[in-house]
């Protein structure tokens, strides 16, 4: 018997009792869950017979029940199922097991030896059952639900090697050679094939009249080669990131699954797991901790994959979504409703003011372009990684926040507060088996959705260097400890970050004010510089904006403008999200593909013209990767209507997108009409006038250097602020009297 908690005698009924429709004893809730094998049926169908008579015929011992069909069957059952599952599976197992021998050999005699031999040899039949019970919380797992059928959704984080658990174990006795068979118990802290623990201390054997019975204790030694065994794996169960409440660590489950349940998910996949939820003295501290205290672990008896990376065909629904027609219908007219884009655009983080632009680079971030792979097995990224960088109080941290809330899998981490190995992938070693297993890490965790990443740049170097690979080939590959390995993580990463020194200088070259190497920068599709710039009328109306959010007043949504926004709420968008990356993968026109190459050639020629202006390399790239991502841009654009061809607007929108963003970036700190290669040769001949004239000790007016140098020698005031700027810092000159007055102090 391999079973639940075998070799244990239960009551047979001797006298025909009249079967009530409650199940009183162990045998009759036998019969009725045969009776309801054999006969349950949808219309005109026995489902569970066919079923089960197709697995057999595969060799797959085993049938998946709908509990519901148990409840419409017999209600008292199916509530004997979740209350008592551990007396009542083992009894379903026996029905199911007797099902397939009258379903494979209908004709069979008991009386006939070879058809009870081939009776004999049916393993028996594993069942799993799919419930529709609600799904409980990690945190609603309480004494109330011990021994219970529970469900609970999580992510697998690890999953251990396969082991073989004994169920029926041959013993031999050491000294009179006497055999014993014994039936170890289940579950987790049942009889592993290895240890001694839970063997008979003594022999039973019966004396025989001509030798004295001396057998030592522990005498019995294990027969492993005529014992039984089965599958066992042992799974660890992390709650999802978004249900943890703030402030609380993850909690974990160890789940244990036998037979045909083992093998079937890999770390990084989200599963709704049913199960028992019972405890096990834990091997590693029987001696501590009172006596009734066990560790709690989930028994399962069966699994519903809800994860992308389960199949290979790039997102199935995350949490396994399903849309009804009246959705799809909704969804449709909204992709084709007017000057939708912009509506989605708006409802990104609608509480924050203003920047428009960078509403979109996200909202084109959430739909993501089109995953390609090539027939010769490359694969080309679809996901857009969009990286903020700008002056402290811009509300980056916020949009991020807002993204975590709506992408349907997401994962927020902070620079500072992860690791290279939080973010891809930590080896572990197993408590009791002392084995290496993998743990995989945010960017494991968010497989198909968005990381995003405050503070970027206080990450340590060799931390960012993890995500490179995450960030271009979506992949992240380990070699630790002996394991070496490849894991998905096909993510969009969303980058926070500020200027070297706290605030954008705009009278360095972005390459000084980005302190990131060439490296990450071309992998990021859109980077936004994003400055604090002092306007007073868009400060009046931000600061109208903030006094209303605080003031609790239902806030006017309107546009920069003033025009109306129309709002689409969190979760409906988050709903279309899933629904867009679930039904479209637009492919480019000729006509778009045509614009797209002309484009980049003459960005090219830009770039190479700020670089030939400002003589140096310009710290953002422009390379094959950027024509990549605007192509990545138009496909999502055209993927947020629903629209299956990329047509020329998206592209020009792509375009617009990528100028405002990553171009704009790359000739960032010109000023006054200069280029900033101009701008510093005035610099360097003020500077040089300016030492000429003020010996070391003397001082002079604030005004009359403007009137020299701009006035009459026709430099820009830019340029002479700049100067004094940089002397000052580096403490060649000093101010006094509110910077009216200035002495040359130093060298």
């Amino acid at each position: 018997m391999s079973g639940f908690d075998a070799n244990q005698v239960y009551t047979v009924s001797v006298h025909d009792i009249p079967s009530s429709s409650s199940p009183e004893t162990p045998s009759q809730s036998e019969k009725l869950l045969l009776d309801f094998l054999l006969q349950y049926r949808v219309g005109g169908e026995f489902i569970y017979r066919d079923k089960l008579r197709a697995n057999l015929l595969l060799k797959q011992y085993q049938l998946e029940v709908d509990l519901r069909h148990i409840g419409l069957y017999n209600d008292e059952l199916a509530h004997a199922i979740q209350d008592r599952p551990a007396d009542i599976l083992p009894l379903f197992e026996n029905a199911a097991t007797k099902a397939s021998r009258t379903i494979l050999f209908p004709l069979a005699n008991a009386s006939d030896e070879r058809a009870e031999a081939a009776i004999q040899a049916i393993p028996k039949v594993q069942v799993t059952i799919k419930s529709g019970l609600n799904m409980l919380k990690f945190r609603d797992l309480t004494a109330n639900t011990m021994n219970k059928l529970v469900r609970v959704p999580g992510i697998v984080i690890s999953a251990s090697v396969l082991s073989a658990r004994s169920t029926k174990l041959h013993l031999q006795c050491r000294a009179c050679r006497s055999t014993k068979i014994i039936y170890p118990p289940g579950g987790m802290g049942g009889l592993g094939s290895g240890s001694d623990r839970g063997l008979p201390r003594t022999c039973d054997a019966p004396e025989l009249e001509n030798q004295k019975k001396d057998c030592p204790l522990d005498p019995y030694i294990i027969m492993h080669s005529y014992s039984s065994f089965v599958d066992q794996q042992t799974l660890k169960l992390q709650e999802a990131p978004d249900m943890v409440p703030v402030g609380e660590l993850p909690r974990h489950m160890l789940l244990s699954a036998d037979r045909y349940l083992t093998g079937q998910v890999v770390p990084g996949s989200r599963i709704i797991a049913t199960g028992i939820y019972s405890t096990f003295q834990s091997a590693k501290d029987k001696s501590a901790g009172a006596a009734a205290l066990r560790q709690p672990y989930l028994r399962l008896v069966h699994i519903e994959m809800s994860s992308p990376s389960s199949g290979s065909s790039g997102g199935l629904n995350p949490f396994g979504v399903q849309f009804s027609p009246e959705e799809e219908e909704e969804f449709g007219e909204m992709a084709r409703s007017e000057g939708f884009y912009d509506r989605f655009a708006r409802s990104v983080g609608p509480s924050i003011y203003g920047s428009l632009d960078i509403k979109k680079a996200i909202s084109c971030l959430l739909f993501g372009g089109s995953r390609k792979i090539l027939p010769d097995g490359m694969r080309l990224r679809g996901d857009i990684n969009v990286l903020l960088l700008g002056d402290p109080g811009t509300a980056k941290s916020q949009l991020l926040k807002f993204v975590e809330k709506v992408a349907p899998i997401a994962v927020y981490t902070s620079g500072k507060g992860s690791s290279a190995a939080g973010l891809t992938a930590s080896v572990q070693r197993d408590s009791v088996s002392r084995e290496f297993y993998l743990e995989g890490g945010a960017m494991v965790l968010a497989d198909t959705g968005v990381v995003c990443i405050d503070e970027f740049d206080k990450m340590r170097d060799e931390d960012r260097v993890a995500i490179h690979e995450a960030m271009e080939q979506q992949t992240i590959s380990i070699a630790k400890a002996g394991i070496t390995t490849v894991l998905n993580s096909r993510t969009s990463v969303l980058a926070a970050a500020n200027p070297v020194w706290g605030r954008y200088d705009e009278g360095r070259s972005p390459g000084e004010n980005i302190d990131f190497q060439t490296t990450i920068l071309s992998r990021f599709d859109m980077i936004f510089i994003v400055k604090d710039e002092h306007n007073e009328q868009r400060d009046r109306m931000i600061a109208k904006h903030v006094m209303n959010i605080h003031m609790n007043r239902p806030n006017p949504s309107t546009g920069e403008n003033g025009e109306a926004v129309g709002e689409i709420d969190i979760d409906k968008m988050k709903r279309y999200i899933a629904y867009c990356k679930n039904k479209c993968a637009p492919r480019l026109s000729p006509d778009a593909q045509e614009m797209l190459s002309s484009h980049f050639v003459s960005l090219r020629q830009q770039v190479q013209q700020v670089e030939r202006d400002n003589d140096e390399r310009s710290s953002i790239p422009i390379t094959v990767r950027q024509l990549e991502a605007i192509i990545r841009i138009s496909e999502s654009l055209a993927k947020m209507t629903l629209s299956t061809v990329v047509q020329n607007h998206h592209v020009d929108e792509a375009i617009r997108l990528f100028k405002f963003s990553t171009m704009d970036a790359v000739s960032a700190g010109s000023a006054d009409g200069l280029s900033r290669g101009e701008l510093n040769e005035e610099i360097t001949r003020i500077e040089k006038e300016l030492r000429r004239r003020l010996p070391v000790g003397w001082s002079t007016s604030y005004q009359s250097l403007v009137r020299e140098f701009v006035t009459q020698q026709g430099y820009s005031s830019h340029a002479l602020e700049r100067t004094l700027f940089i002397m000052e810092k580096r403490e060649v000159i000093r101010f006094s009297g509110q910077k009216k007055v200035i002495h040359r102090v130093g060298v």
